[in-house]
């Protein structure tokens, strides 16, 4: 890896980007959680549920779609399990493993989000770029993460989340 320092382009970049992510991710998260009950974490595991076959999937497939930890993904499908959005099922195929499947509440709440959630993609994101701008954000996004992909250890799953949509 290159240790060199930062050109004032460079850091320009990294910081305008590093500010822009983290206040984007948490304005999304404050208006979805105001708007649906739900946070992004919820948002998150009830989309991987929604798109999965029979929306049910192993934990970690799961774990792998949301690139969370085991221990925070144990967690939070705990506290999901208790508002009745997911269940737990024992994974026929293996006994030690578990599957999560989608419960009608559960559809019916991120089903509920999903226009919130686009609204505010475009108010904070989308309307405010070009197409081109757009275009560019998408090419930068996929080689980021192709790059993510080349040194992960679920290399698979993030190769997958680097493939243009």
């Amino acid at each position: 890896m290159d240790a060199r320092p930062l050109s004032t382009r460079e850091q320009r970049a990294w910081e305008s980007y590093r500010r822009m992510q983290g206040l984007l991710a948490s304005q999304l998260n404050r208006q979805l959680v105001q708007e649906t009950g739900l946070s992004d974490a919820d948002f998150a595991i009830l989309t991987a549920l929604l798109g999965a076959p029979e929306h049910r999937l192993r934990a970690l497939a799961l774990r792998c779609e949301v690139q969370w930890e085991k221990s925070r993904l144990s967690h939070h499908l705990t506290r999901m399990q208790s508002r009745g959005l997911v269940t737990r099922e024992d994974c026929p195929e293996d006994s030690r493993g578990a599957v999560f499947r989608l419960t009608e509440a559960g559809r019916a709440a991120v089903e509920g989000a999903t226009g919130s959630r686009v609204a505010a993609i475009r108010s904070y994101l989308v309307d405010v770029l070009t197409p081109d701008q757009l275009d560019a954000l998408a090419e930068i996004s996929e080689a980021v993460l192709g790059r993510l992909a080349e040194e992960s250890p679920h290399r698979h799953a993030l190769a997958e989340l680097a493939r243009p949509v």
